[in-house]
């Protein structure tokens, strides 16, 4: 078909839908999509370039590379003319039987907080604050920033003593990605929590800094759509940049869009979004204490080494990141199997991401050195519809690699 009598029929049929994002996804499909020629990835740019109700779960970067593609029901008929050429995979046949497998936000009171359901933001507020209470010589509550919505950018601070270094650990950036912040409260249970020796060893070590929900506008709108990525400032007749587009380094600089509709919009400047600009200001509060920096995505099972933008950047210390990186996904391996590829962002992903939070944490602050984005649970099953009993098994995994990679970090 051609693409602009196929941009002219979707735009016909999405001014059929009402201004209200669908609550609901019944009868969404996800297709594997691998564009095999250069025809065929041109059409899926310009495709993620004006989605027009179409939801690409990653970027379209180069050829023979899988892009996943939620496609609304109304536009099913529209993308199979598009695609019949392409090598392209039903994958999910039903979005919402996922959704409702996976279950909602769960409200739980702190004193029954737990891993297996995924908690509302409030929730997951409450639970770190009943921490500060319990453990009042070793946690400490902090506030990272607010929301365009005037939301707190919440988090908690663990120290088991005086002069040592910090790790910052940063969750659910990007707000469909439900695992990210079930994850990073997981790991700060058990470092305060654990009777294990070595993960005693390693909580006791350092200083955390632990920010469950950076996007907490984007989080909370995921109750009413759940596919929401973005944050939710408004832009004209689209809301929301992404925020791991918006940092200040090497901003708009590939694999992101100045399309306001687009699920990559990096903003009208570097920290035009009110999260990563205060954010930003307060690692840099505290950032002469860090010499780690992990963020926490999902999904695709990889651990990341930045840069992410054009022009093939490395670290300084790449070779060290790579040593570290396969350590710690090795060991993250032992417990369930799970593979995880380690690797620089244009290696491992499927197109560049300029405009990254750990780009920017790299790249501006030398004495941090030790900079990861792990990808979390699944590689496509599920993709961001993970079940909640995936919660505890990604927890474990993870907090395993993260105690081989403090011991590599201090053994180097």
């Amino acid at each position: 078909m051609d693409f602009l009598l196929f941009l002219l029929l979707v735009a016909t049929a999405s001014c059929l839908q009402t201004k209200d994002l669908p609550i609901r996804f019944d009868n969404f499909q996800v297709y594997h999509v691998i564009p095999r020629t250069s025809q065929q990835l041109e059409i899926l740019k310009r495709l993620q370039e004006n989605p027009q109700g179409f939801n690409f779960w990653n970027e379209v970067a180069v050829t023979g590379r899988k892009v996943d593609i939620m496609v609304p029901p109304h536009l099913k008929y529209n993308f199979r003319d598009l695609v019949q050429e392409f090598d392209a995979e039903l994958w999910i046949e039903n979005v919402q039987q996922l959704l409702d497998n996976e279950g909602s936000q769960v409200d739980s009171k702190p004193d029954d907080f737990h891993w297996t359901d995924y908690h509302t933001l409030e929730s997951i507020y409450a639970w770190m604050d009943s921490l500060a209470r319990k453990y009042p010589d070793i946690v400490t509550p902090l506030v990272g920033g607010r929301s365009y919505e005037g939301r707190e950018i919440r988090g908690v601070k663990l120290s088991f003593g005086t002069g040592k270094k910090g790790i910052f650990m940063e969750g659910g950036i990007h707000a469909r990605e439900w695992i990210s912040p079930a994850t990073v409260t997981y790991m700060l249970n058990e470092l305060l929590s654990s009777d294990n020796a070595t993960v005693r060893a390693v909580a006791e070590s350092r200083d955390w800094y632990f920010f469950p929900s950076v996007n907490p506008d984007g989080y909370v709108y995921t109750i009413t759509n759940r596919m929401w990525r973005k944050t939710r400032k408004p832009y004209g007749l689209c809301v929301g940049a992404d925020p791991n587009r918006n940092w200040n380094y090497r901003w708009m600089n590939g694999g992101a869009s100045q399309n306001r509709c687009s699920e990559i919009f990096a903003g009208d400047a570097p920290f035009s979004e009110p999260e990563t600009k205060s954010l930003s200001e307060f690692i840099n509060s505290v950032s002469d204490t860090l010499d780690i920096y992990l963020a926490f995505h999902s999904y695709s099972q990889l651990l990341l080494i930045p840069f992410g933008h054009q022009g093939r950047e490395i670290p300084k210390n790449n070779d060290e990141l790579h040593r570290i990186g396969r350590a710690a996904a090795d060991s993250l391996r032992v417990r369930y199997g799970t593979e995880f590829k380690v690797g620089n962002i244009p290696n491992m992903l499927p197109s560049l991401s300029s405009g990254g939070s750990i780009d920017w944490v790299l790249g501006e602050h030398r004495n941090i050195r030790i900079v990861y984005a792990y990808e979390l649970r699944d590689t496509g099953r599920y993709g961001f519809i993970l079940p909640p009993e995936q919660i505890i098994p990604s927890g474990e995994e993870t907090l395993d690699s993260l105690v081989r990679l403090i011991h590599e970090v201090d053994s180097s």
